[in-house]
């Protein structure tokens, strides 16, 4: 009896830690807001606007700072400008879709280089050291063609992996692109739905997910994000949650639901965690960006055996 109260005691004031719960913190909208987001390490958030052929971009807290693009087809003009992502020195790299293009700018918007990319472009991530992923999608007639390439910094081609399909390394509708501090390439593959992880160069390692609405499943999954911790968060787009899992996949939790409500989605489309641990959302169908912080309250331990594990 002794030892059972103070096993009782013990799991009082022991926690034991628990898949974190991300809280609704703070929005803005307007006109443009809502598309793929990157966030600089000054908290600086920066939106791709295809809707208006722009960039924008805000405080934290979404009070707007500055833009630059305008519709076209020269240095600097866009055609739709359907993803953006940060690289070394805080360069803004932005994936012109309709001109099957990537270009890049300072963090305030001066024009620095150029390059073309295979047609259709969906999505892009840099790496810390500048390394270029874009995946792609492309449909001729009865064919279909899509898959990841890769590139330096400034645009010289190295290398390129997949194909239409449903196997190993294979894609339905390739789309958001996020890289480990390991350089594992993670890759929402939309169509199938799932998603696929593979080393630098596009070697196959693994996949999860498929079609559903449980945890661990997607409907049309888009932006993906690894967080310093290497847990992997999805934009699960027709389900309005995002979930988050292990590095290889192993479901951990999930927020939101649809509506326009604090914390509810319409179609989000991406989802990235700021360097103060906050996670961005961009909201697209209700135009705006949801922010929210990660609370991670103490539990009881389930068990006498819990408690005494802690002991070991």
């Amino acid at each position: 009896m002794k030892t059972f109260i103070v096993s009782l005691a013990l799991a009082a004031i022991l926690p034991v830690s628990t898949p974190a719960a991300f809280v609704y913190e703070g929005q803005w909208s307007g006109e443009g807001v809502g598309g793929p987001l990157a966030i600089a390490a000054n908290g600086n958030v920066y939106a791709a606007d295809a809707g208006n052929d722009r960039v924008r971009y805000f405080t934290s807290t979404g009070s707007f700072l500055g833009q630059w693009g305008s519709h076209g087809y020269g240095a600097g003009e866009f055609d739709q400008p359907r993803d953006v992502a940060l690289g070394p020195g805080g360069n803004v790299y932005v994936l012109d879709y309709g001109n099957y293009r990537v270009q890049y700018f300072t963090p305030a918007g001066s024009f620095i280089r150029l390059w073309g990319v295979s047609r259709v472009p969906h999505k892009i991530a840099v790496t810390r050291e500048g390394r270029v992923y874009v995946s792609w999608f492309y449909q001729e007639e009865f064919e279909i063609y899509c898959g990841v390439k890769y590139y330096t910094s400034t645009g010289t081609f190295l290398g390129s992996w997949g194909s239409y399909g449903f196997g190993n390394g294979e894609f339905r509708d390739p789309r958001g692109i996020a890289v480990a501090a390991d350089g594992i390439v993670y890759v929402t593959d939309s169509g199938n739905p799932r998603v696929q992880y593979f080393t630098s160069a596009g070697s196959y390692l693994g996949r999860w997910g498929m079609s559903g609405s449980g945890p661990g499943q997607f409907s049309s999954p888009r932006g993906i994000w690894v967080d310093s911790g290497g847990r992997l968060f999805v934009a699960d787009r027709q389900n309005n949650r995002i979930q988050y899992f292990t590095s290889s996949g192993s479901f951990l939790d999930m927020w939101g639901s649809y509506g326009s409500g604090n914390g509810q989605f319409n179609l989000p489309s991406d989802v990235e965690i700021a360097p103060n641990g906050l996670a961005y959302v961009a909201d697209g169908g209700n135009s705006r960006v949801q922010y929210f912080r990660e609370d991670n309250p103490a539990v009881l331990p389930s068990s006498l055996g819990k408690v005494k594990a802690l002991f070991r």
